[in-house]
């Protein structure tokens, strides 16, 4: 009788079997397909207060009734970066489990007011795009366009455009000619000059940043600053948050597959990295309600052991109402050694002072 776990027997075992594989590769998706992810995912208050806490976003109007109340809410919300990562983390099966780099995002944006504790998330993807990539002939480059919904009344909760460097089954000949993002490389901008100064906001409500712009205006200057906190990445928030999303992608979780990947570990999900950051930014911030989010792009890897932190950059500031008023940021995620691991643009409603 045969012992299959005798270590000879398994191993020959090993050798044989077929492999049962997740995902898909670049050859699998065309332009205009949609894709229904499966499953879904209930928003909860756990898993809420558990994204936030990991990321140092400590609003008190997701936390505190009180809090929420005053901001004109029936109660604490999801917040949206854990809603994006949730959205997000759905689509990782069907769309970026086979691996590849995940080059960028924008146009997200949070149709609704607000979102609360019980909701059922249901997501579907559109393939916007693909195409080869020559300098990575392993890799194609897709993007797509993801909604989340709310399952009972069809509601769209988060919507977003994302492009990711996916496996091809059969490598693409190539010359060469092509950088890995999609672009050709007398297509790099060059570095422009710092300002000579940069302008810090004296506070964190909606006047304050309007008048570190002002101060700014006609000089050789930026409203620019860095926030003193940093998380360094542990296994919560490498391994622990991304499965709490659905997000199954072996980048997160297979030490042994990414042994011999560029990185050579396991990497931290994107959205933990991007929501840390902005945890640091919005810790210095009286943010009222987040807007949207564009040209998000990740720039290195970002690794257990890992320490992220944050620098922002004040873009311009617009009279939008009473309560508050919209500032445009752009945030710059940055790691130990001094190295950009992430960059988008914010638009969110910052609170007026109370007069």
């Amino acid at each position: 009788m045969t012992d299959w776990t005798d270590p000879e027997t398994f191993a020959r075992a090993l050798e044989r079997a077929e492999t049962r594989e997740k995902g898909n590769c670049f050859e699998d998706f065309a332009e205009g397909q949609v894709i229904e992810h499966d499953p879904g995912l209930t928003l909860t208050k756990h898993g809420n207060e558990a994204w936030m806490s990991q990321t140092l976003n400590h609003d008190p109007a997701y936390w505190r009734r009180d809090a929420a109340e005053a901001r004109d809410f029936a109660a604490p919300p999801i917040h949206p970066d854990y809603l994006t990562a949730a959205t997000l983390g759905v689509t990782v099966e069907d769309l970026s489990e086979k691996g590849g780099y995940f080059l960028g995002r924008t146009d997200v944006r949070f149709p609704t007011d607000a979102v609360y504790p019980g909701t059922e998330l249901r997501v579907e993807s559109e393939v916007v795009t693909k195409k080869a990539s020559s300098s990575r002939p392993n890799y194609g480059i897709v993007t797509w366009r993801t909604r989340g919904t709310n399952a009972e009344t069809g509601e769209v909760l988060c919507s977003y455009e994302r492009t990711n460097m996916i496996p091809r089954r059969t490598p693409l000949e190539t010359d060469g000619g092509e950088r890995s993002d999609g672009g050709t490389a007398e297509d790099a901008a060059d570095e422009a000059d710092l300002p000579a100064e940069f302008v810090v906001p004296e506070g964190g409500y909606f006047e304050d940043f309007a008048a570190a712009l002002d101060a700014a205006e006609g000089r050789d200057a930026a409203v620019a600053y860095r926030h003193e906190r940093g998380r360094t990445q542990d296994d919560v928030t490498v391994a622990s948050l991304p499965l709490a999303t659905l997000n199954t992608a072996k980048q997160h979780h297979n030490v042994d597959a990414m042994a011999d990947s560029p990185s050579g570990d396991i990497v931290t999900y994107g959205d933990v990295t991007r929501s840390t950051a902005l945890g640091h930014a919005r810790s210095d911030e009286r943010t009222y309600r987040e807007v949207g989010f564009d040209d998000e792009r990740f720039h290195t890897f970002v690794t257990p052991g890992d320490t992220v932190y944050a620098f922002t950059r004040v873009l311009d500031a617009e009279e939008t109402g009473d309560v508050a008023g919209t500032v445009r940021f752009e945030h710059v995620a940055f790691n130990q050694r001094d190295e950009p691991v992430y960059s988008g643009t914010r638009a969110a409603k910052i609170c007026k002072r109370d007069d």
